[in-house]
C-alpha cells in the first residue's frame, strides 16, 4: 500500500513538472526594437516603455493562447545599421515571434532585408513618407495622406499661407515626404520660388541662419508657413531659436510631424502656443478608451509621464497582432499575418481602426495646437482616412497599389496589370 501511495505520489510529481515544463515552453516572445541611445532616445524610450507595459498588460490578462509573453528588448543606439543587426539578433539569436520598432525610416530601410530574408514580422508605429510595401511591416504609423497632405491643406485654406519653408532633417523621411509635397504644391498653384527646402543632419544645433532665411522669405509680406519634418532632440534647438528670433505662431505658423507631447515635455513651450501639430492622437482626444490608456500609462510610469501618437500606434498594432495570432491559432508569422487583413480595434480618439490589405491602417487626422503645459488642443480631426502606400501625386507612384491580401504584390501597376517586386537592396 505505502508503495502504491509511493509511486502514485511520484507519478502525480512527475506530470506535475512536465506540466510546468510545458507551461514553461509556452512562450510567445515579442521583439522591442527602439533606440535607447543615441539622438533618438528622445522619442523611441517612451515607445519601449509602451511596449512594456502592453505586454505586462496582456500577461495578466492570461497572456495569448495560454502562453505568456516575454519582451526582448534591444538598443540599436539610434545607429542605423545597428538596427539591421540587432534585427537579426532578435530574430535568430532570441528567436522572437514579432518585432515591434523603429522610429526613423532610415532605420527601418536598414531593417528591411533582414525582416524579409528571415521572415519576420515588424509593426512600425511612426508617421513615415510611404513609398514602401513590405509583405513583411504592417505600417500603423500615417502614410502622407494621413498626415502630410492634410496639414498642408490645412495651411492653405485656414492659415492662408502664400509661402512654404520645408525644413527636415537629411534622411529619407523628410526628403521623400518633401518631394511629395513640392509636387503637391505646385499642383495647387505654388510657385517654385515660393518653396524653399532646407535639410540638416541629425542632432543639428545652429538654426539662427535658417530661421533667418525662412523669415527672409516673406519679406514681400506674404504669408510664410514652415512644415517641418525635423526628427530628434534637433527640434529643441530649431524652436529655441524661434523664439530667441521672436517668431511667433501668428507671425510664421510651423507644423510638425515629429513633435508630439513626449518631444514637448523636454521643452519651454511659453513661446511655442499656437504652434501646431499634425498626428492622428493627441493626449487631449476625449473618449473613455483614451482616459483609460492614460491612467494606466500614469498609474505605470508616473504622473508626470505624457501619451503620443506612436504610443497610439503600438496599443492598436500590438492589440491587433495579439487578436490575429488567437484567430490563426499561432504566433507563426504567415498565419498571423493573414489573420490580420480586416483586423478591426478601437482607436483612443473614439473611432475603429481597421487594418487594409495594404498593411496600412484607416486613421482620423488631427490637427493640434501646441499649449502652454505642453498639450495640444485639438483645432481639426478628420474621419478615419485609409492610408496609402503609394502616393496619387508623384506620378511614378500614383499608378501604384498595394494589396497583400487577394493580389498578394505590394507593388502593383494598375496600368499594365503587372505585379513589380521590390527589391530590398536600400
Amino acid at each position: 500500500m505505502n508503495f502504491v501511495k509511493t509511486t502514485l505520489a511520484a507519478t502525480t510529481a512527475l506530470a506535475s513538472m512536465a506540466g510546468a515544463a510545458a507551461a514553461a515552453d509556452c512562450t510567445i516572445k515579442v521583439g522591442v526594437l527602439h533606440s535607447l541611445s543615441g539622438t533618438m532616445a528622445i522619442s523611441e524610450t517612451t515607445l519601449k516603455d509602451t511596449m512594456l507595459m502592453l505586454v505586462d498588460g496582456q500577461n495578466e490578462k492570461g497572456g495569448v493562447l495560454g502562453c505568456e509573453l516575454e519582451a526582448v528588448v534591444v538598443d540599436p543606439a539610434s545607429d542605423w545599421p545597428l538596427f539591421a543587426e540587432k534585427a537579426r539578433e532578435l530574430l535568430t539569436v532570441h528567436e522572437v515571434d514579432v518585432i515591434f520598432g523603429n522610429w526613423t525610416s532610415v532605420s527601418r530601410k536598414s531593417v528591411l532585408p533582414v525582416i524579409e530574408e528571415l521572415n519576420g514580422l515588424l509593426f512600425y508605429p511612426v508617421q513615415y513618407e510611404g513609398e514602401e510595401s513590405s509583405k513583411n511591416v504592417f505600417y500603423t504609423g500615417a502614410a502622407p495622406n494621413q498626415q502630410a497632405i492634410p496639414a498642408t491643406d490645412y495651411f492653405l485654406d485656414e492659415l492662408g499661407v502664400e509661402k512654404f519653408a520645408l525644413l527636415g532633417t537629411d534622411y529619407v523621411y523628410p526628403r521623400t515626404t518633401n518631394n511629395i509635397l513640392e509636387s503637391y504644391l505646385k499642383g495647387k498653384g505654388i510657385a517654385e520660388e515660393d518653396i524653399f527646402v532646407n535639410y540638416t543632419p541629425f542632432g543639428h544645433s545652429d538654426w539662427s541662419k535658417i530661421v533667418a532665411d525662412v523669415v527672409a522669405l516673406g519679406a514681400d509680406g506674404k504669408k510664410v508657413g514652415v512644415i517641418s519634418t525635423i526628427n530628434g532632440d534637433a527640434n529643441i534647438g530649431f524652436y529655441k531659436e524661434l523664439a530667441a528670433a521672436g517668431i511667433s505662431a501668428d507671425d510664421i505658423p510651423v507644423v510638425a510631424f515629429s513633435v508630439g507631447e513626449e518631444e514637448l515635455s523636454g521643452l519651454d513651450t511659453s513661446n511655442l502656443v499656437g504652434h501646431l501639430a499634425a498626428w492622428n492622437y493627441f493626449q487631449s482626444a476625449e473618449s473613455e478608451a483614451n482616459d483609460e490608456f492614460i491612467a494606466t500609462w500614469k498609474a505605470k510610469m508616473g504622473e508626470e509621464r505624457v501619451t503620443n501618437d506612436p504610443m497610439e500606434a503600438h496599443y492598436i498594432g500590438f492589440n491587433m497582432w495579439v487578436n490575429a495570432v488567437e484567430a490563426a491559432g499561432s504566433a507563426d508569422v504567415d498565419a498571423v499575418r493573414t489573420a490580420m487583413y480586416g483586423q478591426e480595434f478601437p482607436n483612443l480618439t473614439g473611432g475603429t481602426a481597421v487594418m487594409l490589405p495594404n498593411h496600412h491602417l484607416a486613421k482620423p487626422v488631427l490637427i493640434g495646437e501646441i499649449l502652454e503645459d505642453g498639450q495640444f488642443d485639438i483645432i481639426s480631426q478628420t474621419t478615419e482616412v485609409p492610408g496609402d502606400a503609394w502616393t496619387d501625386y508623384l506620378p511614378e507612384s500614383a499608378v501604384l497599389k498595394s494589396d497583400w491580401k487577394d493580389l498578394g504584390c505590394g507593388m502593383y501597376n494598375t496600368e499594365t496589370s503587372t505585379c513589380v517586386q521590390l527589391k530590398s537592396n536600400y
